[in-house]
């Protein structure tokens, strides 16, 4: 098995990237998705988040209330990191136990953990990934998306990649960084070379003695 960290900045392009690995065949481990996953009714993560934030975070129907939340850590750091310290772990965790599944199933696999708050979930953990993957895309370019392709206020698109780790931060642990600036076919183009790199190392690795 060989695992690829993928990160990114929010409208960098990470999304697109980890969608051709998988046509190419590779396993997809979604951190968003698994973070929704452990603060579900009645799991831990969604028990502490209660406590630590208390009941106006849920819905009338005890789910996480989302823009509710948002509204509070995305306007304070700290409340943003208490937040982090109960999902992260939790979501480190399940990633692990996917991670490992997969590569029983097949040891030729190249599995992608996608994650776009790696370097912020992985503080105090040893990157233990065959090669980190960071999407780069400059600032501007990822405000114009995010105001043209989503709606969201210019302001507001700012405020969100403030709240993220620096761009500097996150190519300080890439070991690959994909150029998302241009075209869709650049960034193509460049995600198919890491796909043969990727694929061939798990070969090569599930193939030796």
């Amino acid at each position: 098995m060989f695992l690829l960290g993928l990160t990114g900045g929010i409208a960098s392009g990470k999304s697109v990237v980890a969608r051709r690995l998988v046509e190419r065949g590779a396993v997809h481990v979604d951190a968003d998705l698994l973070a929704r996953e452990v603060v579900e009714p009645g799991t831990p993560g969604l028990a502490a988040i209660e406590r630590e934030f208390g009941a106006s975070v849920l819905d009338s129907e005890g789910r996480l209330d989302r823009p509710a939340l948002g509204a509070i850590v995305f306007a304070d750091q700290a409340r943003r990191e208490a937040l982090n310290a109960i999902v992260h772990p939790a979501v480190w965790r399940r990633a692990r136990e996917l991670i490992a599944e997969a590569g029983e199933r097949d040891p030729h696999a190249v599995v992608v953990y996608d994650v776009p708050l790696l370097v912020e979930g992985a503080k105090g953990r040893k990157l233990d990934f065959d090669l980190v993957v960071v999407v780069q895309a400059d600032a501007e370019e990822r405000i114009r998306r995010m105001v043209e392709l989503r709606g969201m206020a210019a302001d507001e698109a700012r405020r969100r990649i403030e709240a993220q780790a620096s761009d500097a931060e996150r190519l300080a642990v890439a070991d690959v960084v994909i150029d998302a600036n241009g075209t869709l076919e650049e960034t193509l183009s460049q995600v198919d070379e890491l796909w043969e790199r990727a694929s061939a190392a798990a070969r090569s690795a599930s193939a030796s003695p």
